[in-house]
C-alpha cells in the first residue's frame, strides 16, 4: 500500500515538475525572442543613420527618413505557417499580417524553413523578416495571382503594397519568385544543355523555333490566358510597391522574378539597403532595382546581377493623386553590378522628368553598358542636377557610356513599341538629357568609350559635361553624332586596347 502511494505521490510530483519546467521553458522562449528584437531594433536603428549617405553632395538632396515599425512580433507558425516546401502558406501569411494589422502593425517574422506561398500584400507599419536559413517560395500556379474581381490585366506581384504607409521587407533570407514558370526565353541566349531543360519542363516553341513559351507546363498548374503571348503579358513583379510612403527593403536576397525584381512606384521615402538581386543572365526583362517615379530615394550597399537593367530609373506619366511623380532626391552609391544590360539606367520613361540624382563610388564588372541613357519620341523629359561620379568599370560588353533616343521596347514575341505617328508629328514627350555631369570615372575594357546620338532638329543631347576620366576600350573610342549630341569633354582619357586582355 505504502509503495503503491508512494508511486502515486512521485508520479505527481514528476507531472508538477515537467509542468514546472514546461511553462519555464516557455518563458525563456519568449524572453529570448524579446530580447533578441530588442537587439535587432538597436542594430536597426544604429543602421537606419543613412546621414553620411549625404555629405559632401554636389548639389542639395532631399535625405531619407528611417522607416519606423511598432514592436509588435508575431511568427507565421502561430497563424498555421508550416515551412516544409510543400504546405500553401498563402493563408497564413494573410492572417498573419491581419493579427498584426489589428495590433497597429508590427514584425511578421519568417522562420527557418521553405515558405511555399501565393502573392503577399503588404498593410501598413507591416515588417516582412525573413530569417536567414528561411526562403520564401513562390507557387507555380498562376491562378493565385490573379485578381478575383477581374480589374488587373497583370497578375498580383508576389509581394505588394498599394497606398500604405511603413512597409518593409527585411532580414537575411531568401525570396524566390519561380520565374522560370513565367518568363519567355530566347533560344539565341541559350546553350543547348539549358534549352533542353526548358523543353523538359513542358512548354511550346514559336513555328521558327526561337522563342519558348511557359505554356502548358508539365507541372499540372493551367494556363491564366487564352494564348502564350497574353500570358506572357500578364507576367508580374517580384517585390512591387505602388503610391507607397515610408518604404525599406534591407538585407534580404531577392532571385528569380517573373519581371523586375525590386519596383517602387510612384512612392516616397523609400530605401533600398544590402539588397542582393539575382536571376539568369538570360532572364527575360529581368530588371533588379527601378525606381519608377520615386522622389526622396537611397540605393546603397547592393550587389546585382540580374537579367535586364541594374539601377534603373524610370518616370511615367503624371498622377496627381501619387505621393510622388518623376524621380528626385536620389543617392545611389557603394553598389556592385555584374551582369546587366546597362548598370546605371535612365530610363526608358523620363516623361514626368529626372532631378536631383547623385550616383557615386558603384563599380559595375561584366555588364553589357556601364552608364546608359535612353528614350525617345513619346517617354522622354528632362533630366535635371545628375551628377555621377568615382565609378569603376571592367568587362563592359558594349559602351561605357551611351545616350539614345531612339529607344524602343520590343518585348519577346511582341512588335517593337515605337513611337506613334500623332506622337513624331506633334514631338511630344521628347527626351532631353542635359544637366548631366560625370566625373572620376574609370573604365577598362569596353567595345565603345562614348556613345551619343539625339534627334535632328531637337534639344535631345546637350549641357552633359564628362571629365577626368579613363577608358581602355577595345573598338571605338567615341562615336558621338556631333549634330545631335553636344557633349563637353574635359581631360578624358581613351585609350585603345590593341590585344583586348
Amino acid at each position: 500500500m505504502k509503495t503503491r502511494e508512494s508511486q502515486l505521490i512521485g508520479r505527481r510530483y514528476t507531472e508538477r515538475v515537467q509542468c514546472i519546467n514546461a511553462k519555464w521553458s516557455q518563458e525563456l522562449r519568449r524572453l529570448f525572442i524579446s530580447l533578441s528584437f530588442l537587439t535587432m531594433a538597436v542594430i536597426t536603428a544604429f543602421a537606419q543613420d543613412y546621414s553620411k549617405y549625404y555629405e559632401n553632395l554636389p548639389t542639395q538632396v532631399a535625405q531619407v527618413t528611417p522607416v519606423t515599425i511598432p514592436a509588435n512580433v508575431v511568427n507565421i507558425t502561430e497563424c498555421g505557417g508550416v515551412g516544409d516546401g510543400v504546405t500553401l502558406n498563402t493563408e497564413a501569411f494573410s492572417k498573419a499580417i491581419s493579427k498584426l494589422t489589428k495590433m497597429g502593425g508590427g514584425r511578421l517574422l519568417v522562420p527557418e524553413g521553405v515558405w511555399l506561398t501565393g502573392p503577399i500584400m503588404l498593410k501598413d507599419n507591416i515588417e516582412l523578416h525573413v530569417y536567414r536559413n528561411a526562403i520564401i517560395c513562390f507557387s507555380p500556379d498562376k491562378s493565385l495571382y490573379l485578381d478575383p474581381k477581374g480589374n488587373s490585366d497583370r497578375a498580383y506581384p508576389c509581394i505588394r503594397a498599394s497606398k500604405r504607409k511603413n512597409v518593409a521587407i527585411t532580414g537575411l533570407g531568401i525570396i524566390d519568385g519561380n520565374g522560370s514558370q513565367w518568363r519567355p526565353v530566347k533560344r539565341s541566349k541559350q546553350s543547348d544543355v539549358e534549352w533542353k531543360q526548358y523543353l523538359e519542363m513542358g512548354g511550346q516553341v514559336t513555328e521558327d523555333g526561337s522563342l519558348w513559351y511557359p505554356w502548358q507546363m508539365k507541372n499540372g498548374y493551367a494556363d491564366i490566358a487564352p494564348t502564350p503571348k497574353e500570358q506572357e503579358g500578364m507576367r508580374n513583379d517580384l517585390i512591387r510597391f505602388t503610391d507607397c510612403e515610408n518604404v525599406l527593403v534591407k538585407g534580404v536576397t531577392v532571385q528569380n522574378s517573373p519581371r523586375f525584381h525590386v519596383h517602387p512606384c510612384y512612392s516616397k521615402n523609400v530605401i533600398i539597403d544590402g539588397v542582393t538581386v539575382r536571376c539568369p543572365w538570360n532572364a527575360q526583362n529581368g530588371d533588379a532595382i527601378d525606381f519608377s517615379d520615386v522622389n526622396v530615394g537611397l540605393i546603397v550597399n547592393c550587389t546585382v546581377d540580374a537579367g535586364d537593367d541594374g539601377l534603373c530609373m524610370k518616370s511615367g506619366k503624371f498622377k496627381e493623386t501619387s505621393p510622388a511623380n518623376g524621380c528626385a532626391d536620389i543617392v545611389i552609391q557603394n553598389n556592385t553590378v555584374f551582369h546587366a544590360h546597362g548598370a546605371f539606367v535612365l530610363g526608358s520613361e523620363t516623361i514626368s522628368g529626372m532631378r536631383r540624382i547623385v550616383v557615386r563610388n558603384n563599380r559595375f564588372s561584366g555588364t553589357d553598358t556601364g552608364l546608359r541613357f535612353k528614350s525617345g519620341i513619346g517617354r522622354g523629359g528632362k533630366t535635371e542636377q545628375l551628377y555621377i561620379s568615382d565609378i569603376v568599370m571592367n568587362d563592359i560588353a558594349g559602351e561605357a557610356v551611351i545616350f539614345q533616343c531612339d529607344y524602343a521596347d520590343q518585348p519577346a514575341g511582341r512588335e517593337a513599341k515605337n513611337p506613334t505617328q500623332q506622337e513624331k508629328k506633334e514631338m511630344k514627350n521628347v527626351p532631353d538629357f542635359q544637366d548631366i555631369h560625370i566625373q572620376n570615372v574609370v573604365c577598362r575594357g569596353c567595345k565603345t568609350a562614348i556613345k551619343a546620338g539625339g534627334i535632328p532638329g531637337q534639344q535631345t543631347v546637350h549641357n552633359i559635361d564628362i571629365k577626368d576620366c579613363t577608358f581602355v576600350y577595345n573598338k571605338t573610342g567615341q562615336d558621338i553624332d556631333a549634330q545631335t549630341a553636344q557633349l563637353n569633354c574635359v581631360n578624358v582619357k581613351l585609350v585603345e586596347n590593341k590585344k583586348q586582355n
